[in-house]
Parts: C-alpha cells; structure tokens; sequence
C-alpha cells in the first residue's frame, strides 16, 4: 500500500484538483458566449515553471522552441551531453563548437588545458566558454567567472549575449552524433500541466539522459479555452514540424557544401559566406533548428505519453501509420504509454474497485473529459477516449511497438491492459509493466518524482526503448 504521506496529499491533491475543475466548468459555462481563442494556452499560473537552460549543467541543455505563428504550441527541447560525443567514446581529434560570446569558432584540440580537466566538464565548458590555448591564468579565472553567471539564463543579463550551446554549420556535414528523437506529452488531463514545468522538467531530463535520446516536450493548448482536436492535432503537428526540420537541415548542408567547395572556384569559404546561404524565413532568421539539424535522428522516432499525454501519443502514432511515406525521413519506431487516459462506458473491473483511487478518481477524470470534449461530442466511447473501439483504423497490426506502464492502484489500468492484450493479439510487440504499491502518476507527480519507484520506471524504460532505437549492431536484449 502507498505510504501514509502519500495517503494525505492525496486527499489534499483531489481536493484542490476538483476545485479548479468545478471553476473551469463555472467560467466556461459563464463564457459560453465568448469567441473561442484559437491561440490558447500551454499552462496555468498555478505551474511551478523551470526555465530553460541551454548548457550542459547537469548533463542536459534545453532550450523553448514557439513552433506555431498561430497558437501557442511549442516545444521544449532536451539534448544530452552525449550528443558531444563521438560514437566512439571521445573524439580526440579537432573539432568545433561555436562560441556564443566571441565572433569567432573555438577549435578545441587535444592540446589545449580544457582537455586536462575532468571529461565531464570537458564539452560544457567548451560548447560556450573559449579556448585555453593563449589564454593567461587570470583571464582564464574571469572567464570561468563568467561561465558560472550565466548558469539559469539563456542571454547574459549585461551584454545581452546567447551563452548557451550552438552547433556550428560548417562542421553539420559529419562531425556530430546522431541521437534518436522522442516525442513527450506530459499529463494533467488535457486541462492542466505544462511541457516546462518543474516536475516534467526533471522527468524529461532523467528519460533523456537513462535512454540517450533529444526529448522534445510538446507543450498542447489546454482545454477548455481549446477543447478536441486541439491538442491532438498539436501532437501531429509537431511530429511534421520534426519533418520539416530534417528536410531543412539537409538542404542546408547541401548550400553549405557547394559554398565550402566554392563551387570550382578552389577558394575556402568564409563563414559568413555559408551563413548567408542558409536556409531562411522572410524574417531573415533561420528556419533550422541547430541542435536538432546537427544532432537529431528523426528515422528513429519515439512517442512518450504520460496520463492524457498516453492518449495523444496514440492518435499521433496512428496519424504517422495512416502517413506512411509521405511523412519521410521521420520513422515512427515505438511508442510508450505511461498509464494512459483511456476510459470507455462499459466500466472494467478497475474502474469499479478502484474509482475512488489515490490523486486521479474517476468523478474527477470524468470532469477533466466534460472540459475537453465538447458538448456535442461528449461520450465516454469517443474515439479518443476509449482504444477499444471496433473500426478505429489504421488496423491495429500496423501500430508500432508500445510498452504500456500501468499501476496497481490506478483505476484506468485495466483497459491500458486489455488495449495492449489486443495490440499482441495481432502481433505487435506490446509488453505491459505492472509497479505493485504504485498510483496514477506515480513516475512523474512531483512528489513522487523522486522515489526509487519512479527512477527504476524510467531505468526500465529506457531499457525497452533501445531495443529499438539503438544502431544495428548494438542492439541487447531485456
């Protein structure tokens, strides 16, 4: 059984949760009047956000990407220090890394004093920081100054100046390591939650260091100011915003590869001759997302959802079967469902027994669903609701690979089970992991974020995902 402190933050957490349901349905109701906003929203004041730090302080840079002129989708990006790496281990060769605060490329060889340092603080240093080499004892203290003030922002707050990790495109054509994409979309039953917030913050940044992959969390409109599809067709819209991003950065190699051969003119580039020959927007500013142009894998793709986040991933992952092609270089490769947000009107033995469970009951989902689908729509056999309907293409032998997670406490696990009875049923690989004492949300609630439950969950999923995702040749088994 949970523990006792558990037990009571759970009273006090359905308390305040049902509250604020209730005033959303009270405001929505008030406002039935009002024009919808399709711009929307990605999270609620009462969010306890984490801001993005593109360095590698603690072994992963993020940075905030709006991806969606018209609505306030967008993403946020984890890349792991291992992307520094070379396949083998370390490169000790040269390489460069672009430094935000100098107009200049560092060059970084085996010679210089930053390679007499620790190897973990090897490449976080030198992805922002400059060169050793000629650099004097007093300076380079200064310098070291100015590195520690830049932890927690991404502009320096006196120049002005990005102090984070930027990938340089003259070395984009080979140079760096190609890392697996996973798709994250964090719960809070379609009305609340946030791809930045604290707790979602320190669950990506454990998945993306445990599994080596780039994590981009979606940050959805919430519902009600975007009630269905919104948040649906952000999860699709993202995916081919990934696409897009992978069709642009190998058009930008190719500008920068004929500008470096100068065209058979034998004569070096200038940097700010391959800069002006990228690909842009009508702003001037580039549409390339470097970290992912330089380090992302888009052929092995996977899908994490967490609670309502499960739902999504699901339809994404059918939306790209239904794709097929058309949806190249971007594979869908495998899915994850953490204790997704399935329900159906013909209640499962869980959700007798165990509709008034710890943090999420079901009085209070059914709410969270009233909020999402609209009127006209709503029914707990919706498509998005309920897997287990008959005829809810694509076929389900075309779904990719999905580990389901469930908890014993949980009342929506049974269906997550018999939706993965049936995936296995047609021959999908479908495993389901089952944590005895274990609640809804029990890998990524923040209270529980940090138990030796959660941190053996995340363990155990990236063990199922590199199965997949790992280069043929280094493949093991579980």
């Amino acid at each position: 059984m949970p523990s006792v402190a558990v037990k009571l933050y759970s009273v006090f957490f359905k308390f305040l949760v049902k509250q604020r349901l209730q005033s959303r349905i009270q405001n929505m109701l008030d406002d039935s009047n009002a024009k919808t906003d399709p711009f929307g929203v990605t999270s609620r004041p009462e969010e306890d956000i984490a801001s993005a730090n593109p360095v590698f302080t603690d072994g992963v840079a993020t940075k905030d990407i709006h991806i969606d002129a018209f609505t306030s989708l967008s993403v946020r990006v984890f890349l792991p220090e291992t992307a520094l790496s070379s396949d083998n281990k370390l490169k000790h060769n040269k390489s460069k890394i672009r430094v935000a605060n100098r107009p200049l490329d560092a060059v970084v060889d085996s010679g210089s004093d930053f390679h007499r340092d620790s190897t973990s603080n090897l490449y976080r240093r030198n992805s922002f920081g400059p060169s050793g080499t000629g650099i004097s004892g007093i300076d380079r203290i200064n310098a070291d100054q100015v590195r520690r003030k830049s932890y927690g922002s991404v502009n320096d707050s006196e120049s002005g100046v990005y102090r984070g990790y930027l990938p340089a495109f003259e070395n984009m054509k080979n140079n760096f390591r190609k890392l697996p994409v996973m798709l994250q979309f964090h719960g809070g039953g379609f009305v609340s939650g946030s791809n930045d917030s604290v707790a979602n913050d320190i669950f990506c940044r454990r998945i993306a260091k445990l599994c080596d992959v780039i994590v981009l969390a979606v940050g959805y409109r919430l519902a009600p100011e975007n009630r269905y599809p919104a948040a649906f067709e952000d999860g699709w819209k993202v995916l081919n915003w990934l696409a897009k991003q992978s069709n642009l950065a190998e058009c930008t190699k190719s500008l920068v590869g004929n500008v470096r051969r100068g065209v058979g003119s034998g004569l070096e580039s200038k940097k700010s001759d391959v800069l002006r020959h990228m690909v842009v927007d009508t702003l001037g500013a580039t549409m390339v997302e470097p970290w992912l142009a330089a380090h992302g894998d888009p052929s092995r793709c996977v899908l994490l959802g967490v609670s309502c986040g499960g739902n999504i991933a699901d339809y994404v992952a059918r939306k790209a079967v239904e794709a097929g092609k058309r949806l190249d270089p971007v594979k869908v490769v495998a899915q994850v469902l953490m204790y997704p947000f399935f329900i159906g009107s013909v209640p499962t033995h869980s959700e007798i027994k165990l509709a008034n469970s710890y943090f999420f009951d079901k009085s209070m989902c059914i709410l969270a669903w009233k909020l999402f689908l609209t009127d006209e729509e709503y029914s707990l056999d919706h498509p998005a609701a309920n897997p287990l309907l008959p005829d809810r293409g694509p076929p389900l032998k075309f779904m990719p690979p999905t580990l389901t997670v469930v908890a014993e406490h949980d009342w929506m696990r049974d269906r997550a089970i018999a939706y993965s009875e049936e995936l296995r049923k047609v021959n999908v690989d479908a495993p389901v992991l089952e944590y005895k004492d274990a609640v809804h949300e029990f890998a990524t609630l923040d209270m529980l974020l940090k138990t030796p439950q959660a941190q053996a969950c995340a363990e155990d999923i990236a063990i199922w995902v590199k199965k997949y995702i790992s280069i043929r040749g280094h493949e093991f088994s579980y």
